[in-house]
């Protein structure tokens, strides 16, 4: 019966030893695959499950690009928890928008916008709830100056940096020309995104309904050529990309079943292949997914 109870024992510690992740390895391979093409790269990777995080060029400052998007649904659902506004609120779609350079006005184009719909519904009304699972899922800029128009981004940061999140800036709406001609832009770090997702996916953004619904939306996200592009269909990613001249970003949670999931973030610049270097980001995801089943 010793005997027994010693081998079974060994069975389950092999069995743990080949269910352990091997980080150091996992590092230095997504290492190499990001050295496989010329810019800059940061991932910042979290699992949920054991704790365990890799980090690299986790404090390099990106141009946020679309994964600001994120942040400015948040600071929605809080205002609208504090009953400072209702996601049920109607708002008037009109294309104009001020600089935060100059107070001028500036208008969006559709031909430079994924979202075409909302054009097609200026001077009527939508809801700050539809308008919201616009920005989100497919990423649309007209969606995206309307939410901040109506809510401010003043408090958004602030907002960030009670969630961790020390360094994102989040300073205006999207296409303000003059404003980026002067280098007032929205910027990250991989590591301030993995920690407002970590947030997310604890139930610790607000509320533990309220972070669900949010992650719900993010579910929902039509572009999936980075973090999902190469994992099964069946698999759940809530996640945020982003993407302007020379950058292509993505950033969320991976569900792998009930019990595991994990925190990722990609981010990238100075490419000089934007689809090599979004190809080279999927196959990183690819590399941590197949680690962890």
């Amino acid at each position: 019966m010793k005997n027994i109870i010693l081998l079974y024992g060994l069975i389950l510690l092999l069995f743990s030893c080949n269910e352990s992740v091997d980080y150091p390895s996992l590092q230095n391979n997504i290492e190499k695959i990001i050295k496989s093409e010329k810019g800059k790269f940061a991932v910042a990777f979290k699992n949920l499950e054991d704790g365990q995080v890799i980090l690299i060029n986790e404090m390099e400052e990106f141009h946020a690009a679309s994964t600001m998007k994120t942040p400015v649904m948040i600071e929605a659902f809080k205002k609208s928890f504090e009953n400072k506004i209702s996601l049920d609120d109607t708002i008037l779609v009109k294309n104009e928008f001020i600089s935060i350079v100059d107070g001028s006005l500036f208008k969006l184009s559709s031909f430079d916008d994924s979202d075409k719909k909302t054009y097609e519904r200026i001077g009527g009304h939508l809801s700050l709830r539809e308008l919201i699972y616009e920005m989100i899922t497919i990423s649309s800029n007209f969606a995206t100056n309307l939410v901040i128009d109506y809510i401010g981004h003043e408090d958004i940061n602030m907002t960030m940096r009670d969630l961790g999140a020390k360094d994102i800036n989040v300073l205006r709406g999207v296409e303000d020309i003059k404003a980026y001609n002067k280098g007032l832009n929205n910027t990250t770090t991989a590591l301030d995104l993995l920690k407002i997702y970590e947030n997310l996916a604890l139930g610790r953004v607000i509320n533990t309904k309220l972070s669900q619904k949010m992650v719900d939306i993010l579910k929902d996200q039509k572009y999936d050529d980075i973090i999902p592009k190469y994992l099964p269909k069946e698999i759940e990613i809530a996640h945020k990309d982003g993407w302007v001249s020379g950058t292509r970003h993505d950033s969320g949670i991976v569900f792998i079943n009930d019990e595991k999931k994990y925190v990722l973030v990609l981010l990238s610049k100075n490419l000089e292949d934007e689809i090599k270097g979004a190809d080279i980001l999927a196959k990183v995801s690819l590399e941590i997914y197949n680690s962890l089943i």
